[in-house]
């Protein structure tokens, strides 16, 4: 059984440290890309506070679909380049939302989100899949978070 939350007391950026080293202890050697989301998915939940949602949306075709995650029920498809997720997939930098009812072409998979940060997963340039949380707080997510999550992003990007 693993137990990697940090103390709620431990600063972000440390945090986040704490969180790399644990999603790489879960995917190290773990060639299942499907198997890799899912704990990830999982240690986001585990890990972060006030979230609704934590998880994956994967590159297919022009098209993101709905990977492995915590939370309730999600959309299953997004156009590239539509609601915050999409772009995320096709602009490739992260976005971090404030005010997800503010962002133009918001898409809204669940009614109680306020805040999101979707980070994408490059491979070669190219993304292959978006980590995205939700929250609903609003202004949950700050420059810590993102960097922490880009940096997760990195580190997963020849695991999934």
């Amino acid at each position: 059984m693993f137990d990697f939350r940090p103390d709620p007391a431990t600063p972000k950026p440390e945090a986040y440290r704490q969180l790399l080293d644990a999603a790489e202890a879960l995917t190290a050697g773990e060639p299942d890309a499907v198997a890799n989301m899912a704990n990830i998915a999982a240690l986001l939940w585990d890990f972060l506070p006030d979230l609704n949602w934590s998880g994956f949306y994967r590159v297919i075709g022009d098209e993101l679909v709905l990977g492995p995650f915590m939370g309730r029920p999600a959309c299953i498809r997004i156009p590239m380049g539509q609601g915050v997720c999409g772009a995320a997939a096709r602009d490739g930098r992260t976005q971090l939302v404030e005010d997800v009812h503010a962002f133009p072409g918001h898409i809204a998979c669940d009614s109680v989100t306020n805040s999101e940060l979707v980070v994408p997963v490059l491979r070669d340039g190219a993304t292959v899949a978006v980590i995205d949380l939700d929250s609903p707080a609003k202004a949950r997510f700050d420059r810590d978070d993102a960097n922490g999550v880009e940096a997760l992003a990195r580190m997963l990007a020849g695991r999934i």
